[in-house]
């Protein structure tokens, strides 16, 4: 009994010994750089103005829980159903759960590994060797140049990465939802439209054909109006083949057969009042997507840590007991059981410049991080001054188009007015009714716009959209990021 003791006693003085020593090399892990720093770096040649550019910027902090600002229940219940059963989304849910399980296996090399293997099955022991007995072993890599706490790092950074792209890309579904109802919606108003005037060319027939009938028109009257009331029938056919269209194309966004069954609302919601955007500074602290790109960069600059450390020795701690017997011969100079502890040092000492190729690799992998955060940073900013601009465009436009709209209705009713009085042909009632057309679909074009410009914006800034918390009680959706390993806790 006296060797175990002594092979604890030695193994516990090892392990003060390891504990001294990552005491002293723990700040050899170099931080990466900060998210101010990356900015600092990758966006010298654009900084950020003190507020935004575009007209119509409201001043005030940006607003969570946008979509209730749309007032539209059925819309809400549309998002939530899009989080439960999207494709998409729980595609970007298994790379959270895959990168949480890398991040476990990379803080798992961290410890001390231990393995047990036991031999038996009678005198030949199962493979003729006639070795029987168990061998515990264990390793422990003294982690003295950050190569594995590099690794780790660079794993729990990619963790966090996926997670921010995960939310950014319910985001991205709640906002793609709320356009597409939308956008149904005025689809649906658009065949909404071309019914009314089919109704008004088949009414323009019946007089053209009237007036022929009672001398005072001709069969080119009748003629000019029925081709005029098929081409505004082939418009209907056509904005019904789009409604179909729009609504299968929502139906894949809930995860739903494209049946084009879903029912859609008869009129836009109203138009919330005016959002507050923020400020330019606070926009890349704010969206998901350039926060995964930060990660991202983090990443990359552990991963060249860890490829730097590589070059260097691995010492590992190594300890184990034995206990062996055979019943075939004899073990000579051994006593049951055996224990044993010692260490290994494994150096590169040449491999065809592979090692620095590695590095190599992963500096260029950092500078590509960089270059990304530059392009969703600067596409961000692009995106919300482009929304703000469009919607202010659309707010004046709309207006415009609504005095259009009531100009080009008054003009129809005065042709045809005129034409019924024979004081003008048919010619001319015809072209104020594609006027009339052509001014309420720009109008009904411009309003879905303006809300889809505004779901644009709300996904720009980076404001959450908050599904009500009824919305998911009693269930929980499929698609939710797993929970952050505490151990990989930034």
């Amino acid at each position: 009994m006296t060797m175990p003791i002594r092979a604890v006693l030695r193994l516990a003085g090892i392990a003060v010994t390891v504990v001294s020593a990552f005491g002293l090399v723990g700040c050899l892990l170099k931080s990466p750089p900060s998210a101010s720093e990356i900015r600092d770096e990758t966006l010298v040649h654009a900084p950020n103005p003190p507020r935004w550019t575009a007209a119509g910027a409201a001043e005030g902090e940006v607003i969570d829980g946008w979509l209730a600002t749309f007032a539209d229940p059925a819309l809400d219940a549309l998002v939530r159903e899009a989080l439960e059963h999207n494709a998409d989304l729980r595609v970007a849910a298994a790379r959270v759960e895959q990168a949480a399980g890398y991040a476990r296996v990379a803080g798992a090399a961290i410890y001390p590994s231990v393995t047990l293997l036991a031999r038996g099955g009678g005198k030949l022991s199962g493979d003729n060797s006639g070795l029987q007995g168990v061998l515990l072993s264990a390793s422990w890599e003294l982690d003295l140049w950050g190569r594995v706490r590099a690794g780790r790092a660079a794993a729990s950074a990619q963790y966090d990465s996926a997670e921010a792209d995960f939310v950014y890309a319910r985001q991205s579904l709640a906002a793609s939802v709320a356009k597409s109802w939308f956008l149904t919606s005025e689809a649906r108003l658009q065949t909404t439209i071309a019914q009314d005037m089919v109704q008004a060319a088949e009414q323009l027939v019946a007089i053209a054909r009237e007036r022929q009938r009672v001398g005072v028109g001709d069969e080119y009257d009748v003629v000019v109006a029925e081709a005029s009331l098929g081409g505004f029938r082939d418009t209907l056919r056509s904005l019904e083949l789009g409604y179909e269209q729009a609504r299968r194309a929502l139906e894949l966004l809930l995860g739903r057969y494209p049946s084009a069954s879903i029912d859609t609302p008869a009129e836009l919601p109203a138009m919330p009042p005016p959002v507050p955007a923020g400020l330019p500074s606070e926009l890349l602290e704010r969206r998901p997507d350039i926060v995964a790109a930060e990660r991202r960069v983090a990443a990359a600059f552990h991963r060249e840590e860890e490829a730097r450390a590589a070059r260097l020795p691995t010492i590992s701690l190594t300890a184990g007991g034995s206990n062996v017997s055979s019943d075939l011969f004899v073990l000579q100079d051994r006593d049951n059981p055996v224990w044993s502890a010692g260490a290994n040092l494994l150096a590169p000492i040449y491999q065809g410049g592979a090692l620095v190729a590695r590095v190599d690799i992963r500096s260029a992998e950092q500078k590509q991080a960089l270059a990304e955060y530059a392009r969703i940073g600067l596409r961000a900013f692009n995106d919300v001054e482009n929304a703000l601009s469009s919607e202010f465009a659309l707010t004046a436009r709309e207006r415009i188009l609504a005095q259009a709209v009531a100009d080009n209705s008054r003009a129809v009713e005065l042709a045809q007015v005129r034409y019924r009085v024979g004081a003008s042909d048919l010619r001319a009632v015809s072209q104020q009714q594609l006027a009339l057309l052509a001014a309420r679909t720009t109008l009904l074009r411009v309003r879905s716009e303006a809300r889809v410009q505004r779901v644009n914006l709300h996904l720009a800034l980076g404001g959450s959209f908050a599904v009500p918390p009824e919305a998911t009680a009693g269930r929980e959706s499929t698609a939710q990021a797993p929970v952050r390993p505490e151990s990989h806790s930034r």
